[in-house]
């Protein structure tokens, strides 16, 4: 709105400036007879002499406004960086705040219990251990894991994973076996950290005897997290330093 403002004044001035020299050139072309040769000449060049000033004048006039339309357009175009530079860091901290769906390479890990056996006990040794689950995912973060989600639940900082009955609650939903965990980062990276020798891996197959497989992917969608954030406590404080 600014420019076209800007616009139409240096139209306003063009135009002013037109109709100025043509009344100067018909007011001297009617000046050109009756008078002496010798005053009209004088007539003559003080009126040219006026119009050259009128002239500049409004030449000023115009590079002035030029001048401020070229400051409008400047700011704006700063005003516009600042705005999208705003909305890249605003998704940058709801990624990392975990409110942004998510895809990327990654692996994905499948936790579940052995299979059973009839002649001994059917609980669940993977919900009595689900703290395993939390190694899992410490390793994961360990390892550079951009965005992770267990049972298609984003885990974020506020992730609960307990056991509640028959159930592990994650999110405070209700899940059960087998446990799918998702992590994006480095797809290698992620998959040596759960692999390697003597690890978390190798313990849950060694020593509880669970079925567990990490399988590294080109592509892994991660989903946002669905609940709402609200702080009753912390509040943000000013950096001093």
């Amino acid at each position: 709105m600014k420019n076209i403002k800007a616009q139409l004044a240096i139209g306003v001035v063009c135009i002013i400036l037109g109709v100025v020299l043509a009344l100067q050139f018909k007011t001297v072309q009617s000046n050109l007879g009756g008078a002496a040769p010798a005053q009209k000449a004088q007539e003559l060049a003080a009126e040219l002499k006026k119009v050259r000033e009128e002239k500049e004048n409004l030449v000023g006039e115009v590079n002035s406004l030029e001048a401020k339309m070229k400051e409008i357009e400047e700011a704006e175009s700063k005003k516009n960086v600042l705005v999208k530079n705003m909305s890249s860091e605003l998704e940058k901290y709801k990624i990392i705040s975990g409110l942004r769906k998510v895809e990327g390479p990654g692996v994905v890990v499948v936790v579940d219990d052995p299979p059973i056996d009839p002649e001994f006990s059917t609980d669940s040794i993977i919900m009595y251990n689900y703290e395993l689950l939390l190694s899992i995912i410490n390793k994961l973060n360990d390892a550079g894991a951009e965005a992770i989600s267990i049972n298609d639940q984003r885990f974020v900082s506020r992730t609960e994973i307990n056991l509640a009955g028959s159930n592990v609650n994650i999110n405070a939903v209700p899940t059960a076996p087998p446990f799918i965990i998702k992590a994006i980062g480095n797809p290698d990276t992620l998959e040596s950290t759960l692999n390697i020798r003597y690890g978390i891996v190798d313990y849950m197959k060694n020593t509880k005897n669970l079925q567990v497989s990490v399988k590294k992917q080109d592509e892994v969608i991660i989903p946002r997290y669905n609940e709402i954030i609200k702080f009753r406590y912390a509040k943000p404080v000013e950096d001093t330093e």
